[in-house]
């Protein structure tokens, strides 16, 4: 129902484990989903992000997510150390049909975006009634 497209992750892993964990850089803006009931949460690793430059996006059923992290020191300071990486981030999910992208709940909350996306009703399980056979109706799971 939600899928992730990033053509790299394998090759990245490969990487890691040939020549070390520290050799490829790890991945700008991290996340996890999983599914618990009637919704799926994904949360998106964004410390030092401000809020106000988050972007969220669907657009037939494709969710863009795009945030931007400036650098702390003032343009004439001189930098002596710069690890943290700066600048604009994006990440892109494929999400399913039977997700209702119409009702996308986010929150940001000490450096993590998350995200609530609820399953679509006509997705979810429901009974259905069969009459007949003179024994009076009864429900089967569907």
């Amino acid at each position: 129902m939600l899928m992730r497209t990033d053509p790299f992750r394998e090759l990245d892993r490969l990487a890691q484990q040939v020549l070390g964990a520290n050799a490829v850089s790890p991945a700008v803006m991290p996340m996890d989903a999983y599914r618990s009931g009637d919704e799926f949460l994904v949360h998106f690793d964004l410390p030092g992000i401000d809020p106000e430059t988050i972007e969220l996006d669907v657009e037939r059923n494709v969710l863009n997510v795009r945030a931007e992290r400036r650098g702390p020191a003032p343009e004439d300071a001189e930098v002596l150390v710069a690890e943290r990486p700066t600048g604009t981030f994006t990440r892109q999910l494929f999400l399913g049909d039977t997700l209702d992208t119409d009702r996308i709940d986010a929150s940001y909350d000490a450096g993590v975006l998350t995200l609530r996306i609820p399953v679509a009703e006509q997705a979810k399980p429901r009974r259905i009634q069969i009459t007949g056979g003179g024994s009076g109706r009864r429900q089967i799971s569907g």
